[in-house]
């Protein structure tokens, strides 16, 4: 099976991208093998053209599902590219990133959004899914903190402040009680009431408890054994209180005094979030600190030279970064059957990335924009998108 079930009616492109294209050294390695200066400058000239190149109105619809945590992202990514393309429709299903995945592989929807990149056996399954053999590629448009929201009434203006220690024992249920002495040697200003923790989980499959386990596994290994999971009530540690996406996490969270949870930072409202012990600090959530830590991780490598998944560095040496940063993708196929679908994607993707693209996103959610250079090598991975034969 190669194709959606769903087939899409594209014109050709009208998306006129105001983003400048600013070409990193790895971007121009891309596109030429010569270290000559004119040459560097033609590459960055063909990222430019890539970037900004304009063509006749889209038209169609777009299928998408996948990460709760880009709902409100996406509802800015629909309403600026539809602005500009009145005849293109983009939907979008906020069913969970496991259920997103799950959703694209099975040829029920053109793109995934997802929190965690696709699995080997997943990449596997995409060959089969789309057109040609290439399969799909992970391409980082969405950058978020993900925030440990807690309600506790009684303690309202302050800010817990929790370790990485802190946070894995809360949720590893070894610490079940808010007067736990481990919270008040690091909270020595707060009185905190007698009252059970209520540790909130994802009851779904879930990218961002994938990032959120990430985490605790790599910052309190010896606390949080379990590594990083997307189920968590299949490979957790148990305990705690399931719920259905972000905002079941949230409203769960805001129901039930002493409880805690883990939820990207853009759809938590008025809860209160705690602060983050990095490097021997505590750090607030913000987009910058969250987009700080994704530009000093790697690219894992080991499929595609044009995918673009990501091993984030959870253990900062400064505390100018947020490590509990949500990375979330948006999966598609390096080939489609055909060039309708192959040029609504690259148009949609294109606007999602581009500058004004991440400012209508952050706009809407909070979220970090993508760096110039991470921009400029997703356009080269764009450009490779093709119908087969």
């Amino acid at each position: 099976m190669k194709s959606p079930k769903r087939r899409f009616v594209a014109g050709a492109l009208a998306l006129t991208l105001v983003a400048a294209a600013c070409g990193s050294d790895d971007a121009a390695d891309t596109n030429t093998e010569t270290e000559a200066p004119a040459e560097t400058d033609e590459a960055s000239e063909t990222d430019e053209a890539s970037e900004t190149e304009s063509s006749a109105s889209a038209s169609g619809t777009l299928i998408g599902a996948g990460a709760s945590s880009q709902a409100a992202g996406m509802q800015g990514w629909q309403a600026g590219f539809q602005a500009a393309n009145p005849d293109a429709t983009v939907e979008y299903d906020p069913i969970g990133s496991g259920g997103g995945r799950e959703t694209f592989l099975s040829g029920g929807s053109d793109f995934a959004g997802s929190d965690a990149a696709l699995k080997d056996d997943e990449f596997e399954m995409s060959k089969e899914r789309c057109a040609g053999d290439l399969g799909a590629i992970n391409l980082p448009h969405y950058i978020s903190p993900i925030a440990i929201p807690y309600n506790l009434p009684s303690i309202e203006g302050s800010t817990v402040k929790l370790t990485p220690e802190l946070i894995a024992g809360i949720f590893a249920n070894e610490i079940t009680n808010w007067t736990d002495p481990a919270i008040a040697e690091v909270n020595p200003d707060i009185e905190f009431p007698d009252l059970a923790v209520n540790p909130v989980h994802r009851s779904d499959d879930s990218g961002t408890t994938e990032n959120f386990t990430d985490y605790m596994a790599q910052a309190a290994p010896d606390i949080w054994t379990f590594g990083a999971i997307e189920p968590w009530d299949v490979d957790g540690p148990g305990g705690g209180e399931g719920a259905p996406q972000t905002s079941g996490v949230v409203a769960a969270v805001a129901a039930g005094e002493g409880s805690i949870g883990y939820a990207d930072a853009s759809q938590i409202g008025d809860l209160p979030a705690a602060a983050v012990g990095v490097a021997g600090e505590f750090v607030e959530f913000s987009p910058e600190a969250a987009g700080r830590i994704v530009d000093a991780s790697e690219r894992t490598g080991g499929r595609s030279e044009f995918d673009f998944a990501i091993e984030v560095n959870r253990t900062p040496e400064t505390a100018d970064s947020y490590p509990i940063a949500l990375v979330s993708y948006h999966i598609v196929c390096l080939q489609y059957e055909d060039q309708e679908t192959v040029d609504l994607v690259k148009a949609f993707m294109t606007y999602v990335g581009s500058e004004q693209g991440q400012a209508d996103g952050a706009a809407a959610a909070g979220s970090a924009p993508i760096s110039d250079e991470v921009r400029s090598e997703i356009l080269v991975s764009l450009d490779q998108i093709t119908a087969a034969g």
